[in-house]
């Protein structure tokens, strides 16, 4: 089985680093070794659907529209007053497509990839782990486990973040991934619709002041999930 075209790495010893900081439980922390001074939560959109196109929706919208309020630990349930809108319905005319769940659209990859490339020495050279537990993937390779996950890894540019790691029709992003110079590492958990990462605070500063990417600032003691927004009232 290959990933994007390539072949998953026979040696997973690259992620060790990875695989012994990160914290299972621990919210960020539980997703990405905490051992940066700064940390980015990047939200996936929604989509409305325009004709034959789909247009991005930002939480803030779908919050202002909702009456809920718009903060750095706010959860889709709670800005949307369901937990039925992750999947089954939606708020149309403001969204008809819920955030990927699990997958950062390659709309977010591209520029988010972007922006890390010019916080590291090795922008050729990272590692890309695709989550083993995909049904529709398989391959014989070494698991790196990272907290409560198992990948395999796949090395390549940095561009690779925003390719389609699963055969068609699936499509798959990768859920963690490093530069080989370790600069920065995010992380897209398969239960969440937001992509979290850690790196120095001119890099996390970079992506947070990038208007292409709906975004807050995070820490590696902070709450994921859902139970996290104690603003909004909790959703039905």
């Amino acid at each position: 089985m290959q990933f994007a075209g390539r072949e998953p790495e026979t040696d997973v010893s690259a992620g060790r680093w990875v695989a012994d900081a990160v914290r299972p439980g621990l919210g960020v922390a539980g997703l990405l070794p905490p051992l940066f001074p700064a940390a980015a939560r990047v939200f996936h959109p929604a989509a409305h659907y325009v004709g034959d196109d789909d247009v991005d929706v930002r939480w803030a919208e779908v919050a202002a529209a909702n009456g809920t309020t718009a903060h750095p630990l706010m959860e889709w349930g709670g800005i949307t007053g369901s937990l039925d809108f992750y999947e089954e319905a939606d708020q149309s005319p403001v969204w008809e497509g819920a955030p990927a769940r699990g997958h950062l659209p390659e709309q977010v990859a591209g520029p988010l990839a972007e922006v890390l490339a010019r916080h590291t020495q090795t922008p050729d050279d990272c590692f890309f782990g695709v989550w083993d537990g995909f049904g529709f993937i398989t391959a014989p390779q070494p698991r790196l486990t990272a907290g409560a996950r198992s990948f395999w890894l796949v090395r390549g540019p940095v561009t690779l973040a925003a390719a389609n790691m699963a055969a068609e029709p699936w499509e798959q992003g990768a859920s963690l991934w490093w530069p080989a110079d370790r600069a920065w590492c995010v992380a897209t958990d398969v239960e969440l619709v937001s992509t979290y990462l850690v790196g120095s605070a001119a890099c996390v500063a970079d992506v947070l002041g990038d208007p292409r990417l709906e975004t807050a600032a995070a820490s590696a003691t902070q709450p994921v999930g859902d139970e996290a927004d104690t603003v909004n009232p909790p959703p039905d």
